[in-house]
C-alpha cells in the first residue's frame, strides 16, 4: 500500500509542478514536450521514478499531428520517429495512441494549458508521465491564423 501511495504522491507533485510552465496549444498541428520524472511499475509493484532518459524515453518530443508522428528533435541526434495510430481532438483535448516494439503508448493533451498526460504499458509492466508542451513557431492551422 506504501507504494500506491507514493506512487499517488509523485504523480500529483509532478503534475502540480509541471502545469505551470505549459502553453496554450490550440489549433497547432505540431508542437514540442518536454517529458518529466517517469515512474515505471512491474506486475509485482516494484516501481521506479527517474528521468525519462533512464527508461530510453527521449526528455524532449516533436509532436506532428498533420504527419501522424513523434519524433525526437534534431539536436537529440536520436532520429527516432513513432507512428501516431489513433488521434482525436475533442472538447479541448488531444488524444493519441499507439503501438511501438510491443508497448502501447497514450497521450492526453489538454489544449488551453498545453499539459501532457501519458501512459505506456507492455505485458507485466507500466509507466506513466507528466509533462509540458509549447507550439512550434509558426505551426498554427489555416483557419485560425
Amino acid at each position: 500500500m506504501k507504494k500506491i501511495c507514493g506512487f499517488a504522491l509523485t504523480v500529483i507533485l509532478a503534475f502540480a509542478g509541471q502545469a505551470l510552465w505549459a502553453d496554450d496549444i490550440t489549433g497547432h498541428d505540431r508542437f514540442l514536450c518536454s517529458i518529466g520524472d517517469v515512474t515505471m511499475c512491474t506486475v509485482d509493484w516494484e516501481c521506479q521514478t527517474d528521468s525519462p532518459s533512464r527508461f530510453n524515453i527521449p526528455d524532449f518530443i516533436v509532436f506532428d499531428l498533420e504527419a501522424g508522428l513523434l519524433k525526437t528533435t534534431e539536436a537529440s541526434h536520436e532520429n527516432r520517429q513513432t507512428p501516431i495510430l489513433s488521434m482525436s481532438r475533442e472538447d479541448g483535448q488531444i488524444v493519441l495512441q499507439g503501438l511501438e516494439m510491443g508497448r502501447a503508448f497514450s497521450f492526453n493533451i489538454d489544449e488551453a494549458s498545453g499539459a501532457l498526460t501519458a501512459s505506456a504499458s507492455k505485458a507485466g509492466q507500466f509507466s506513466g508521465a507528466f509533462g509540458v508542451c509549447t507550439p512550434i513557431e509558426g505551426t498554427a492551422k489555416a483557419d485560425d491564423e
